[in-house]
This record gives C-alpha cells, structure tokens and sequence, in this order.
C-alpha cells in the first residue's frame, strides 16, 4: 500500500514565510543598531580633533578683556573679537559680521530665561557665542550634549544644582562650567550680565532646547526664522570648509 506524501497546510507555509521575514528584518535591525553604536563610539572618542577652541585659551582672552576694560560691554567684546580674528587657525571659521550690526543679533528664550546673543561660530561640535540680559534673568540651563563654558564679561550670575542651599556666585573675569548631562537653575540679576559661551560636543542636540519657547510659548516667528537662518548660515559654512 504506498504511502501518502505529506503536505504542508497553507497556513503552516504562510507562518513559515513570516517567521522567516521577522526573522530576517530582525536581524537587519540589529545590524543597523549595532552600526550606529560602533559609530557614535568611534565619533565620540575623536569628537575634539574638530575643534578648534581650546576653553583654557578663551578663559585667557576673556579675563583678560575684562580686567582691560571693566564693565564697559563694548569695549570687551570688541577685544575679544580681535584677538579671535587675528588667530589664523579660527579666523575662517568665524562668522564674518560685526557683533555692532542689529540683523546679527537676536532674542533667545530657552528653559525659561530669556536673553539675547550674538553667534562668534557655529559648527557641529562646537559654538561660540556673546549672551546676556541688560535686565537680568533666570531658568533652566538644561540637560545638553556638550560641555558649556560660560565666561562672564559683565554683570554676575549665579547658580544652582538640586540639592544645593546656597547658590554658586560668578562674577565678571570668572568661568562657570557646566559639565554635559549635568542641568542646574541659572540666574542673572536686574542689573544685568554678558558672557562669551563655548560650547563643545554634539551641538544639534541642543537646539530644539534653544528653539522650544518660541513654538510652546512666545510665537516669535521672526526670530525663530532669524536663529534657524544665521545658525543654518554658519554651520553648513563651516561644514563647506571642511569644520565639523
């Protein structure tokens, strides 16, 4: 008597098919994610060979711009400006205005604080900026992806971490270097306060922080379309020129 072949239902093919097709972009996935790990590690370990700002450097220039020139906003950033302009290595990789023209400032309202900043560079790894209030103010400083240092020129700020009962007071010539990850509240007094900010690490995480207010709470088009046009501007130039 022969025997039957047995034969496969439709359905157990079908569950064969899709076991094997989960199976198959299971494992693309994990290749993807492994990929991306591998290369944020390898980006990670070499971010600081594209920067071109040393903080101890900047610390000079600015305390020294300070001491030459106390409590006069102009004047010390003016100075701080020549002296980054004459510096051959940043120099192409500054933004080209002067700090004195109107159209290349503008408002910023992040965590809570609002001020006003004028951009010195910008890149994927690193920006430097002139922020402050002349009327002083206070908020969040955020949880970001870079190391900040915040050199005060004028005026005093002063801060805190949880857990903290007394505050940690910087005045003008002083550096305040909030380490990345790490979030504290902030606070510039009514009679008002400069800084010259570097920021180094992975800067595109940070700018839905900088950005955020305008969309959830002022509605300031113009200047939310002025900060992502000069940002645009300098990164994607210094990108051209080969500054990551």
């Amino acid at each position: 008597m022969a025997k039957s072949k047995s034969k496969s239902s439709p359905s157990a093919a079908g569950t064969k098919r899709a076991s094997s097709g989960g199976f198959h972009w299971s494992l693309w996935l994990a290749i993807i994610v492994a990929g991306l790990a591998a290369t944020v590690t390898i980006l990670e370990r070499i971010k600081s060979q594209f920067y071109i700002f040393d903080h101890a450097d900047l610390y000079k220039i600015a305390s020294g711009a300070v001491a030459a020139h106390p409590n006069d906003t102009h004047a010390i950033f003016d100075d701080i400006l020549t002296q980054l302009r004459a510096d051959p290595k940043k120099a192409p990789y500054l933004n080209a205005n002067h700090f004195s023209q109107p159209e290349e400032w503008m408002f910023n309202n992040a965590g809570g604080a609002m001020g006003s900043m004028f951009i010195i560079h910008a890149s994927i790894t690193e920006y430097l900026i002139f922020f402050g209030s002349p009327v002083g103010t206070e908020g969040h400083t955020g949880r970001h992806t870079a190391d900040d240092y915040f050199n005060i020129l004028v005026g005093d700020q002063y801060a805190y971490a949880p857990g903290a009962l007394v505050p940690e007071h910087y005045p003008a010539g002083s550096v305040h270097h909030l380490r990345r990850g790490l979030v504290k509240q902030y606070m510039m007094p009514e009679t008002g306060c400069w800084a010259l900010e570097l920021a180094q690490g992975w800067i595109p995480p940070m700018l839905p922080f900088g950005l955020a207010d305008v969309l959830s709470s002022t509605l300031d088009f113009p200047t939310f379309g002025l900060t992502v046009w000069i940002t645009a501007r300098e990164m994607i130039g210094n990108l051209l020129v080969g500054k990551f």
